[in-house]
């Protein structure tokens, strides 16, 4: 199982990068915050009739209500951000490069909330892949166009935010349950977000097409199943500080299945870039003799004062 376990982050990248591909597809056929409702409802159904099969243990009402906020957060508000800034025109790898932050302020609220030590070579590390982001990305920020507004990075930074909150949510309160019964009901908290949206700022048009179905299977079964099985597993098993860090990858493997499928542009600075964002990487989820993994078996200690 061990040896198993040591090809996860690396499987969850690739699968991960994917679902900017999928959305690639599926935008110009639908509106954003309905092609996530139907989504999140597929999967949740999905993973209800899973629960069933495999006789999975049912959440507590206290364990459905932490998984019901985590989702809430991780799917609803960081996926609908990103997809409406998307649809308004940002550019998908200016926006890419704003999640980017995602990594370094969850290692912010990982040490804060959840009693993590974030080692100098750890922050380092961080600041590294960062870098490595930018480096990647450059090449495609000179064609920024007017997608780039006020709206759309406050959507944008409202998706780093609501993911990095909502991985400390599933770390601190929502990771001793069942997995498959924890990530139906994110789903529930997801779908319920997107139907309010597209409920009150939607005309709900959708255009049914081969492009349309693929993306919506793709995103369905690869991404809000396979791939969110596997982030659950890390966050699960590991720190948060180290799992955030898996994030800086997404956007390089993105390019290189873009260039592959669809001959965009992988340049030597790009590659680069690539390098130096996995060396970061690599330094942030390095295993340390003298820092342990948190106990998912006792509960974190959360310093007075902080609520």
């Amino acid at each position: 199982m061990h040896s198993i376990k040591r090809f996860i982050p690396a499987t969850f990248v690739v699968l991960w990068a994917t679902g900017f591909i999928g959305a690639r597809y599926a935008m110009p056929w639908a509106e954003p915050f309905t092609f996530l409702a139907a989504r999140f409802v597929l999967a949740a159904i999905l993973l209800a009739v899973l629960m069933l099969v495999l006789g999975s243990k049912r959440a507590t009402r206290t364990e459905a209500l932490h998984a019901t906020g985590a989702g809430i957060l991780m799917h609803g508000v960081y996926l609908g951000a990103v997809f409406w800034a998307i649809h308004r025109g940002m550019p998908a790898g200016f926006s890419a490069l704003i999640v980017g932050l995602q990594p370094l302020i969850t290692a912010v609220l990982a040490g804060k909330f959840l009693g993590e030590a974030i080692l100098p070579r750890h922050w380092v590390g961080l600041g590294i892949g960062l870098i490595g982001i930018v480096i990647v990305l450059w090449p495609k920020l000179g064609a920024l166009g007017g997608g780039v507004t006020a709206a759309t990075l406050a959507a944008s930074l409202v998706s780093v935010l609501g993911m990095s909150a909502g991985t400390i949510w599933q770390k601190r309160f929502a990771s001793g349950g069942d997995l498959v019964a924890a990530t139906m009901w994110q789903y529930v908290g997801g779908a319920a977000l997107m139907i309010l949206a597209a409920l009150a700022f939607e005309t709900h048009t959708v255009v049914i097409n081969g492009e349309l179905i693929f993306a919506m299977a793709w995103l369905v079964l690869v991404l809000s199943l396979g791939a969110i099985f596997l982030l659950m597993v890390m966050i699960r098993d590991g720190e948060m500080s180290k799992v955030a860090s898996l994030f800086y990858l997404v956007p390089a493997v993105t390019a290189v299945i873009a260039w592959a499928l669809f001959d965009e542009q992988l340049n030597a600075l790009q590659i680069a870039g690539m390098a130096i964002t996995t060396f970061g990487v690599g330094l942030a989820t390095a295993r340390s003799t003298k820092s342990q993994p948190t106990n998912l078996n006792r509960p974190v200690r959360v310093p007075p004062g902080n609520g």
